[in-house]
């Protein structure tokens, strides 16, 4: 539909109702309703080669705790000054050096980590500890007190995804700072693992953390195997990928960011397909290479991707390939707005 022609009378009129907050929508209508989503994300690659040496040198001119958390933004071209990596969601990249301590706090946003980099790091939340080890997946829920701190004789390096850009838009941020440094650690260890990661439940008890999982950390000591397991039975487009789940209803392990793992075997090309999420992916493992639309990027361990939504996509692996994956995908789907299309 085209907008009507514009007449001295009907920019005189136009002229009016901008003065009084009023905009005709015959005018705006195709902007507003287009035949197809108009993504603004753009496709990036950010290589690890690149970010560690930087992130390291941001460990040399300031500590954990003046920076709070001291984290390089992955800012996506398409929304430079917004620090956002997709239109919904912020990823950055996090350094604790040995001995530091990042301090407790806790906002509304809810928050995950993907393990890059660690020999002994920590996440301490809502009163629980967990090590975390390279390739592990670990939330922090909305509203959850969390420090981290370091054990180990090297640097810990992870990737922070939230869905900031989200809470922004729906003006629902809030955060405190905790009395102490590090919070009181009163369970043990890996305690949410063993009593809810084990495809057996506590009888009674009240979900911890609302709608996100009560498992905070998924080791990629279990998902690994799985995946592989996974291999024998290949999807075209998807290959070998299982979702994060939360145990209580078998839903997304969080309530605003989908997360799952991708193993594409070596000498694999997924089929393209397309999806109204975008998505941002972390190289576990492997080398490869992915399609999108038009332009192709060759990566490897540790590298992180940007895929926009509604842009045709196919990744191909010269080496065994494992991609951790976030998206906004669950909160598409809890909208009814969720789309993908696949090739023929």
């Amino acid at each position: 539909m085209s907008a009507a022609p514009k007449t001295n009378a009907r920019e005189e009129f136009y002229s009016r109702l901008d003065t009084r907050s009023l905009a005709p929508l015959w005018e705006r209508l195709k902007g507003l309703v287009p035949p197809e989503p108009q993504p603004k994300t753009k496709p990036f690659l950010w290589k690890w080669d690149d970010m560690r040496p930087m992130v390291l040198e941001a460990g040399g001119l300031l500590t954990a705790e003046e920076a709070e958390r001291r984290v390089l933004v992955l800012e996506n071209p398409a929304f430079p000054g917004m620090s956002r990596a997709t239109n919904t969601l912020y990823a950055g990249v996090q350094l604790i050096m040995p001995g530091e301590v990042a301090p407790a706090h806790r906002h509304t946003q809810s928050a995950l980590r993907f393990i890059l980099e660690s020999d002994g790091a920590y996440t301490a939340v809502g009163g629980e500890r967990t090590t975390m080890r390279q390739g592990d997946f670990v939330i922090t829920p909305a509203w959850a007190w969390h420090d981290h701190g370091n054990h180990g004789q090297g640097p810990a390096i992870w990737m922070d995804v939230l869905d900031l850009p989200l809470g922004q838009f729906l003006d629902t941020g809030f955060g405190e700072h905790h009395n102490d440094k590090e919070q009181s650690v009163g369970r043990p260890e890996d305690d949410a693992l063993w009593r809810f990661g084990t495809g057996l439940m506590p009888m009674e008890g009240e979900r911890p953390y609302g709608q996100t999982s009560p498992v905070f950390n998924y080791p990629y000591a279990r998902t690994r195997p799985a995946l592989v397991a996974a291999a024998k039975e290949l999807d075209p487009h998807w290959a070998a990928t299982l979702r994060f789940n939360n145990p209580y209803d078998g839903g997304w392990a969080m309530p605003t960011i989908a997360t799952w793992m991708t193993h594409v075997p070596s000498g694999v090309r997924t089929q393209p397909m397309r999806t109204t999420d975008s998505t941002i992916v972390a190289v576990a493992e492997g080398r490869g290479s992915v399609t999108i639309g038009d332009t192709r990027m060759t990566f490897g361990p540790r590298d992180i991707v940007i895929l926009p939504n509604w842009t045709w996509r196919s990744f191909e692996a010269s080496e065994d390939l494992f991609l951790f994956c976030a998206s906004d995908r669950v909160v598409h789907e809890k909208l009814g707005l969720y789309r993908q299309e696949k090739s023929a």
